[in-house]
């Protein structure tokens, strides 16, 4: 299964079962060269996402197509000035990679744009960088739902059905989906088939999905969430959009990490006889803050299990 997807064939709206995907824009790729495929296999290694454009207009109009999610560009020297200027104003470019064979001709125009991390030659060290800029992404995509403190005081919490009406939509929807998917019993077989077919028509690593395929049963569900994989990024991208489809494949998951995380508190919650603080930082975006700065002294829904990881 390729993760290398063309623009030419994507459709008018973009499904993202991950936080993030890579766009690779430069003229010259042939996909039948082993140099271009060899690179797509490193790409993949660290993002299972890859998409080819070969044109900048090409890459505007894929952005066009993302709905929510980041993208992170790698463009060629040759296309790198005229595409940045284009695209460095769009809120879902998160990153910018000029790969090239010559590092000092591009240097100096590079350093007056932002988003841009640097000049590469060796898709090697693009990898490395987009395994940080992945991982900040996930770590700032926690998905939240708000509660002004007007209508806590108001009693919206209550059974008052026009009350709870004035609820965030979103926020009705987390708690409604929990309280269900926590107690559907499936068949794990049966259920890790559904979900390694639904993770093959997302372009997900083969290599990942034989993984937790055959070794699931043989490490914990907090592993498998913590290990840098698919998992964690499909579950907090699932949860952030609300995209009960991939929510409903991941459910028998989403319980087993979900009774672990229950035993574990039960476990080591008498070892900590006073209540104690602590904090984690995140990056908002300026609606996010808004919301969050409107909503003081009302409630807060991380709609993520283990949060602090």
């Amino acid at each position: 299964m390729s993760g290398l997807k063309s623009t030419a064939a994507m459709p008018s709206r973009r499904r993202m079962t991950q936080n993030y995907l890579v766009i690779w824009v430069d003229g010259k790729i042939d996909e039948n060269n082993d140099d271009c495929r060899n690179t797509l296999v490193q790409l993949r290694a660290v993002i299972s996402d890859v998409n080819v454009c070969r044109t900048p207009e090409q890459c505007v109009e894929f952005l066009n197509e993302i709905d929510d999610g980041k993208a992170f560009i790698i463009s060629s020297g040759a296309l790198g000035q005229t595409l940045v200027n284009d695209i460095h104003g769009i809120p879902k470019v998160d990153a910018i990679y000029i790969f090239c064979d010559n590092k000092e001709c591009h240097e100096s125009w590079s350093k007056d744009w932002s988003k841009i991390r640097g000049v590469f030659t060796s898709i090697k060290s693009i990898c490395e960088s987009l395994k940080k800029v992945a991982h900040e992404c996930d770590h700032d995509s926690i998905p939240m739902s708000f509660v002004p403190k007007q209508i806590v005081e108001e009693g919206a919490i209550g059974s008052d059905k026009n009350n709870l009406d004035r609820l965030p939509p979103s926020y009705m929807y987390s708690i409604i989906f929990k309280d269900i998917i926590l107690e559907i019993n499936d068949d794990d077989s049966k259920s890790m088939n559904t979900l390694v077919k639904f993770c093959q028509k997302q372009n997900i690593s083969e290599t990942q999905i034989n993984e937790f395929k055959h070794e699931y049963h043989d490490r914990s569900p907090v592993y498998w969430y913590t290990k840098p994989m698919f998992l964690y990024a499909m579950l907090n991208c699932g949860l952030r959009s609300l995209d009960m489809e991939a929510m409903c494949k991941l459910g028998f998951f989403i319980r087993s990490l979900h009774l672990q995380l229950e035993q574990l508190h039960q476990e080591q919650s008498a070892s900590f006889q006073t209540a104690f603080t602590v904090y984690r930082g995140q990056g908002l975006s300026q609606p996010d803050f808004q919301n969050l700065f409107d909503s003081k002294g009302g409630l807060l829904s991380l709609k993520r299990w283990t949060p602090f990881i």
